[in-house]
């Protein structure tokens, strides 16, 4: 079945691979031979291009061709859609964490001042043998 994978999910996958992450991670420093990005690894360099065809596939880097020099470059724009996608959810964490937050300043506004002594009092016995 040839089912089309949508953009997201392609570059997901391409950083699903730790080694990838790390070529990534090296190209965002600037742009370098294939054989310089291959350095580093315990693998070939017929692996490392495998790598980087994924890569490339998924929009991240872009390789070029300069004579006998084969240079990789990270795309700018490469995690825009992960990115947008991540917005999301932060947003929807950062408004729970305000309400937490809220609710927390309503406890503690609420809380009488001698908040102390009760909570001492509301620790389970194990808790106050662990504190002498």
């Amino acid at each position: 079945m040839n089912v089309a994978i949508d953009p997201l999910s392609t570059t997901f996958a391409a950083l699903a691979d730790p080694t990838r992450r790390a070529i990534l991670a090296r190209l965002a420093l600037g742009e370098t031979s294939v054989s310089e990005l291959a350095k580093p690894f315990d693998i070939s360099l017929p692996a490392v291009s495998r790598h980087l065809k994924v890569l490339e596939h998924a929009g991240l880097i872009a390789r070029g061709r300069e004579a006998q020099w084969r240079p990789c470059r990270i795309e700018l724009n490469a995690l825009k859609g992960v990115d947008e996608w991540l917005e999301e959810y932060r947003r929807l964490w950062e408004q729970r964490l305000d309400r937490l937050e809220d609710y927390l300043r309503t406890l503690q506004a609420d809380a009488p001042a001698d908040g102390a002594a009760k909570t001492a009092a509301r620790k389970s016995p194990r808790k106050r043998r662990r504190e002498k």
